[in-house]
C-alpha cells in the first residue's frame, strides 16, 4: 500500500501562485510515477501533470503548460506542483496519484493509489 497526503491548497486571487505537495509513505517512492489530477464541481477528474518514475520526464495538460511545474524529491518521498499565473478555471480539488513504474500517463486508470485531495480556489 502507498499512502498519499496532499497539502498546500487554499484560496488565491487570479494571477497568483500556489505550491502543492504530496507526501508518500508505505513503499519505495522512487519506483512510482506520480501524477496530479483535478476535479471541478460537476466535472470529471482531469489530468494536470505527471512525472516518470525514473529519469524525470514530465507530461502536462495543454491547459497548464507554461504555468505549472511538477517535480519530485525522492529523498523526501514528495512530489510537488508549482502553480503560477492561476486562473479561475484552475479551481478544483487537486489529487496526487501513484503508478508503479509509471511513465507519466495522463489516464487516471493507470494509477493505483490516490490521495484525499486538497482544495484550490482561484478568485477572479
Amino acid at each position: 500500500q502507498v499512502q498519499l497526503v496532499e497539502s498546500g491548497g487554499g484560496l488565491v486571487q487570479a494571477g497568483g501562485s500556489l505550491r502543492l505537495s504530496c507526501g508518500a509513505s508505505g513503499r519505495t517512492f522512487s519506483n512510482y510515477g506520480m501524477g496530479w489530477f483535478r476535479q471541478a464541481p460537476g466535472k470529471e477528474r482531469e489530468f494536470v501533470a505527471a512525472v516518470r518514475w525514473k529519469g524525470g520526464n514530465t507530461n502536462y495538460a495543454d491547459s497548464v503548460k507554461g504555468r505549472f511545474t511538477i517535480s519530485r524529491d525522492n529523498a523526501k518521498s514528495t512530489v510537488y506542483l508549482q502553480m503560477n499565473s492561476l486562473k479561475p478555471e484552475d479551481t478544483g480539488v487537486y489529487y496526487c496519484a501513484a503508478d508503479l513504474f509509471g511513465s507519466g500517463d495522463a489516464r487516471p486508470t493507470s494509477y493505483e493509489y490516490w490521495g484525499q485531495g486538497t482544495q484550490v480556489t482561484v478568485s477572479s
